[in-house]
């Protein structure tokens, strides 16, 4: 009986990491390069369009002075505050609701390096923005001031610059935090302009400046009256409110932060890497 010869198996090929960078390239399409992603943008650069294409005609209409170029960026910047986030939102959940997470974790086990590259992606987004928004918010106090014919009135130090952009960064984390801990858009989208634009811009803000009771809780627990000392001192010494921009003041913005920013980043993340892929 002849012996049967065996040929010698092919090795399997061994299984390379995804780069990282990659990662962040594929979350950043997924972010941008989609029909609801480019429709956000759309928007948020016909927003910054219109503000400042209105700020200039009045300007032109009116015997008003040129605005001065802090006024342009805060102008400026609200509309990225206001629609950016929705993209730091739908990076999470969009995959959760259509169930394309199954895919992403399969090709890239590691959950935890997919957040970190949507992580990353979200602060690129959000930092291109802003740079873009102060670009136009430059050439809109120069077209302003050649238009009421007076000098461009640079008033933005370098420190009103970083807080601006600190603020945008915080609040695009807290979007994302949002959107790991509830895996629903409308849900995430519904806590995080709720806390925004009804508690923040209105409830607190309100009180704080009507209540002294308010004047030592409210920075403790809301990000935006914890910021003022350090964004709007001027106006607040104005209205006769103390300024606490010391250890106190850090201690209270710390505090606010890690409850509205770093909370929800560490739970979403622990839902997100526990969750069952069905």
């Amino acid at each position: 009986m002849s012996a049967v010869s065996v040929a010698p198996s092919t090795p399997l090929p061994t299984a390379t990491k995804v780069p990282f960078g990659r990662l962040v390239l594929v979350e950043w399409r997924k972010m941008t390069d989609t029909r609801a992603g480019r429709v956000m943008l759309m928007i948020t650069g016909g927003l910054i369009a219109l503000v400042a294409g209105i700020i200039l005609l009045v300007t032109a209409l009116s015997d008003m002075a040129a605005l001065p170029a802090s006024t342009w960026m805060s102008a400026l910047s609200f509309p990225v505050s206001l629609l950016v986030p929705v993209l730091a939102i739908m990076i999470v959940t969009q995959e959760w609701g259509q169930r394309t997470h199954m895919v992403t974790f399969t090709l890239e086990p590691s959950r935890l390096k997919v957040i970190f590259a949507k992580l990353v992606a979200v602060l690129v987004l959000g930092i291109v923005t802003m740079a873009i928004a102060v670009g136009i918010g430059a050439l809109g106090t120069v077209a302003g001031a050649a238009i009421a014919g007076s000098d461009a009135n640079w008033n933005v130090t370098g420190e009103a610059l970083a807080w601006t952009l600190a603020t945008q960064v915080l609040y695009l984390l807290m979007g994302f935090g949002f959107a790991m801990l509830l895996l629903n858009t409308p849900a995430a989208l519904v806590i995080y302009y709720g806390y925004t634009l009804i508690l923040e811009a209105s409830v607190f803000s309100a009180l704080y400046f009507i209540f002294d009771w308010a004047q030592n809780i409210f920075p403790w627990i809301s990000m935006q009256v914890a910021m003022m000392p350090y964004i709007a001192e001027n106006e607040m010494r104005a209205a006769g409110l103390a300024v606490e921009d010391g250890a106190l003041g850090f201690a209270r913005l710390a505090t606010s932060i890690a409850l509205w920013v770093g909370l929800p980043l560490v739970l979403g993340t622990m839902r997100v890497l526990k969750s069952e892929l069905k």
